[in-house]
């Protein structure tokens, strides 16, 4: 029962929020801090009591051996936290502008928050893969709704490459299903069931699933729809795609893919950390070369997901929790990237990075707290980038030295394109179309503030972030090796 509130919270939220009109965006922001409330109670819980597992069950479709299950441990936790974190700061940032229809905005983002929470608990395929279709509805809406010009096909695009991605993860938890003893989509069954199998049957349950979050992430060839779609997102959508929704497949592969099939990932796993790669040095380069500030955003973020794939690919406890950590720290500097886009856009009416300068001498604190984001997203140590990437690295190491080699290269590439946006807009002579742009507001000031201090903080201490999943992530590797 300790975990039906993670549901039901955001749920509530979102119906109470749809019948709340102008008040929509407070009933929104009171929903979310509740809920992060109730997360750091479960934290709070979890490492006090020792309990390493919060397990909740009740049978569903019994007919089809569907059951109602849901589990929360270190590697749940993890990404629960995240989306506790970074939900509030979605909404608060949202309230910069006047949506139409707010009310209805603010209902699919929290039905959306509602989902996403669903898949990192569940502990059951088949309600995996609902809660993974249902976090696509709301998304869709907000981006076809509020979304910028040329929405209407590009959103198509969006729904459909997810949804043909998901049928083929849809196959391979049947094809498991089938080989369970007793027919069933409970986690640990489908594990059994797909350590049982012969290592080319594992490689095709490994690509049918992998090929899912591949799209999601997403990664080298598959990533077509996303700067477009990030680009047309309203900020708040393009938050929720960055900073919770792709963690859903890198979760996934944690979760839902090494344990699963072991000798498939083991033999044919290293043909997608090569993609993974390949996706960081891909998108770094379009990035370096980019002139609009949030086509870079969107760039970079397939960079910086492509290194956590590789990471957790690596199957090693250093890959897997520098993607954990990653994960957090990408969802936080990705909301902190977008809000200065926002804040900026809004005053300048472009994100061309050329048609900006000098916003710095008009606006010194959104200069500052832009460095401190930048260097987060470029992993200075003592940011929160610094820990995630490094572990990273040292995984892939372990796994290739020559594909660690160059998916170390992302650091490099990565200050290039990020201070090369910091330059353009920031310094310099200001711009004619800077001429008018007015200083930060105080809600502004304090969400980036905010983004600033959880960089600074999980950089500088980064122990109890780390202490949170390691437990989890070793009787994992263990149950595997077994």
């Amino acid at each position: 029962m300790q975990l039906l509130p993670l549901l039901l919270i955001p749920l509530l939220t979102a119906i109470s929020a749809y019948f709340s009109g102008k008040n929509a965006k407070y009933v929104a922001l009171g929903g979310s801090l509740l809920n992060l409330g109730y997360v750091l109670f479960l934290l709070y819980t979890y490492n006090t009591t020792g309990q390493e597992t919060i397990t909740f069950s009740v049978p569903w479709i019994p007919q089809l051996g569907v059951s109602f299950s849901l589990m929360l441990d270190g590697i749940s936790l993890m990404l629960t936290i995240l989306s506790a974190i970074v939900m509030p700061m979605v909404l608060y940032a949202s309230f910069n502008r006047d949506y139409p229809d707010r009310h209805v905005l603010y209902a699919l983002m929290m039905l959306m928050d509602a989902a996403m929470a669903g898949s990192f608990i569940a502990a059951d395929g088949f309600l995996f893969y609902l809660f993974w279709e249902i976090a696509l509805i709301p998304i869709y809406f907000i981006c076809l709704k509020w979304g910028g010009e040329g929405r209407q096909k590009i959103t198509l695009k969006f729904f459909l490459y997810t949804m043909v991605g998901s049928l083929f993860m849809l196959f391979a938890f049947i094809y498991l299903y089938q080989h369970t003893p007793d027919k069933t989509f409970a986690l640990q069954a489908l594990y059994e069931a797909g350590r049982s199998l012969p290592v080319q049957e594992q490689g095709l349950v490994f690509a049918g699933i992998f090929l899912a979050f591949a799209i999601k992430m997403p990664i080298f060839p598959l990533h077509t729809w996303q700067p477009e779609t990030y680009y047309i997102a309203p900020t708040p959508g393009a938050m929720l795609l960055s900073g919770i929704m792709l963690k859903m497949a890198t979760y996934g592969i944690i979760r839902w893919l090494i344990p699963v099939v072991p000798q498939g990932v083991a033999e044919y796993g290293i043909w997608a950390v090569g993609l993974s790669v390949v996706s960081i040095l891909y998108a770094s380069f379009i990035s370096i070369v980019q002139k609009d500030y949030k086509r870079l955003i969107a760039f970079a973020s397939i960079a910086h997901v492509g290194l956590i794939s590789a990471g957790l690919l690596s199957a090693n406890v250093q890959g897997i929790q520098g993607g954990l950590v990653e994960m957090l720290s990408h969802g936080i500097n990705s909301v902190g990237l977008f809000f200065v886009y926002d804040i900026i856009v809004t005053r300048t009416g472009t994100s061309e990075m050329d048609k900006l300068g000098g916003i710095r001498s008009i606006d010194p604190r959104l200069g500052f707290m832009f460095l401190i984001i930048v260097l987060g997203v470029v992993a200075l140590p003592f940011t929160n980038g610094f820990v995630g990437e490094f572990l990273l690295i040292v995984g892939l190491f372990k796994y290739n030295q020559v594909l660690g080699a160059f998916a170390g290269l992302s650091i490099i590439l990565g200050v290039v394109y990020m201070f090369r946006s910091f330059q353009k807009m920031m310094l310099g002579e200001v711009k004619d179309e800077a001429l008018n742009y007015k200083k930060q507001t105080r809600q502004e000031t304090m969400l980036l503030l905010l983004v600033c201090l959880l960089i600074v903080g999980f950089g500088v201490y980064p122990k109890p972030i780390l202490a949170i999943s390691e437990k989890s992530v070793v009787e994992l590797l263990q149950g595997i090796a077994q």
